[in-house]
């Protein structure tokens, strides 16, 4: 039986919010089995749902478990059905800017740092996230490879924390400073020492760090 479009993409978002990953899963092969198409599903439905997350996870009516759980169930269905799809069938998605994301070495906390990507993504940022302990070589290489507009390093420990001012230092070396913003966030981290080292921005949650990212590129918030 094939259901409106409207009500795929409401099935979508509403899957998103029940924070359970088969059942995402389940809605987006049935928007797939019904022709929508993978960046439509995106867009209008998982990122959509997404976002709702975060506004009521902000709003203090959702709890963290909950922003991880939807992060975790939409992040299962880009990399398992739609990436493939999105490639073999060489659609593009409008982007915001790309995004280089991932938490420095010797750290390997990730959970902020996933929900981050999850919200940036569903915000219409393109994100390369590689993971954690990343070291500083990393986020220079990948930053060249995709042309990035910004790097966003997270440290959840006091002793990573000079591991983003050697990123800032890295991305001067290598000559992309001028072009690149950098974003840093974490637990240990505040504004003032992302000023000390020469960040750009500074983001005190998941939900302020897209915030952050929109602001130094000159986006409308």
């Amino acid at each position: 039986m094939f259901l409106a479009r409207q009500d795929i993409f409401e099935e979508l978002v509403s899957s998103v919010m029940s924070f359970d990953a088969d059942k995402v899963m389940d809605a987006t092969r049935k928007a797939l089995s019904q022709g929508i198409a993978p960046v439509s599903i995106i867009d209008d439905g998982l990122a959509k749902g997404l976002r709702v997350v975060g506004k009521k996870f902000e709003d203090g009516e959702l709890f963290l478990m909950h922003l991880v759980a939807a992060a975790e169930a939409v992040q299962r269905a880009l990399k398992e059905l739609l990436e493939p799809e999105i490639s073999k069938r060489k659609e593009k998605r409008e982007s915001l800017g790309r995004i280089v994301l991932g938490t420095v070495a010797g750290d390997i906390h990730d959970i902020g740092k996933n929900i981050v990507a999850a919200l940036l993504f569903a915000s219409g940022f393109e994100v390369y996230d590689l993971g954690k302990d990343v070291a500083v070589e990393e986020f220079v290489k990948k930053a060249k490879e995709v042309d990035a507009n910004i790097v966003g390093a997270s440290a959840l420990l006091s002793t990573t924390l000079p591991m983003q001012h050697e990123i800032v230092k890295a991305m001067v070396s290598a000559g992309l400073r001028n072009r690149v913003k950098l974003i840093f966030g974490g637990a240990p981290v505040t504004e003032e020492w992302v000023r000390e080292i020469g960040g750009d921005g500074y983001g005190e949650s998941a939900v302020e760090a897209v915030n952050v990212a929109k602001r130094v590129l000159g986006i409308k918030v």
